[in-house]
């Protein structure tokens, strides 16, 4: 209650949220615009979700390659809001998605949901990749071994993966996965170190074997990169946290 008529929680989460992304756009083209001709501006990251949509969606249609953004740490630093982005291997398309919503439900973790400019959505908890709107034969929900905030799977367990198949009916498809604790590593995304643990799950299911990767950093709760399998109409999907908002 308290968050106006009308309203509900998810709205008064978003909105917040989805209003920084507008204002931090709106701010960064304002820079660019202002600073037309000096030569040494940085495109807003805002403006290439969009052109990275663009682009994802002409290559749909045209079957041409999209551009790939060239991403810089000063670009980066310069968005406040935080941003996630995701390569679907089978098509090498790209594309950038913008933190849309945070909630909880009465299942372990945090649940965050990411949308790009062209309406794509993924849904991960903890970093886990739970659901998926917009990319065909989607992840409708999924069912993860996760504990409290630690980001990436928790234990070795059941991972169970609800998919919509072609006549649109939710296809349970079961996978029996072993943790594996890989050891430190650092990764570096877009010029910036972070020192992660890779976990790695491998899986049995599906009629065959499934191999998903995480780098996690317990200290701060983030799942920084990750390779995921996202059901056999998407196939494996990469992910990287561009930045925290």
């Amino acid at each position: 209650m308290g968050e106006g008529l009308g309203m509900t929680r998810k709205d008064a989460v978003a909105r917040p949220m989805m209003h920084r992304a507008r204002v931090c756009a709106a701010l960064l083209a304002g820079v660019l615009l202002a600073g037309c001709g000096g030569g040494n501006q940085v495109e807003p990251l805002e403006l290439q979700v969009i052109r990275a949509g663009q682009a994802a969606i002409a290559k749909r249609t045209a079957g041409a390659p999209p551009p790939r953004p060239a991403l810089t740490r000063a670009a980066l630093n310069t968005v406040e809001v935080s941003a996630l982005e995701v390569t679907l291997e089978r098509d090498d398309v790209l594309a950038y998605l913008l933190i849309d919503d945070t909630r909880r439900d009465s299942t372990p973790g945090r649940i965050t949901v990411w949308r790009s400019e062209d309406n794509l959505n993924v849904v991960t908890r903890n970093g886990i990749v739970i659901a998926t709107r917009g990319l065909g034969n989607d992840i409708i929900s999924s069912s993860v071994q996760v504990s409290g905030d630690s980001p990436g799977p928790a234990r070795s367990g059941d991972h169970v993966q609800m998919v919509r198949a072609l006549d649109n009916k939710a296809v349970p498809i079961p996978l029996a996965c072993d943790l594996v604790d890989m050891g430190a590593e650092t990764i570096v995304i877009v010029e910036r170190k972070h020192p992660t643990r890779h976990l790695q799950q491998r899986c049995e299911g599906a009629g065959g074997t499934v191999v998903n990767d995480y780098w996690v950093d317990s200290a701060r709760g983030i799942v920084w990169q990750s390779r995921q399998w996202a059901g056999p109409g998407i196939g494996y999907m990469r992910l990287r946290r561009l930045t925290t908002g």
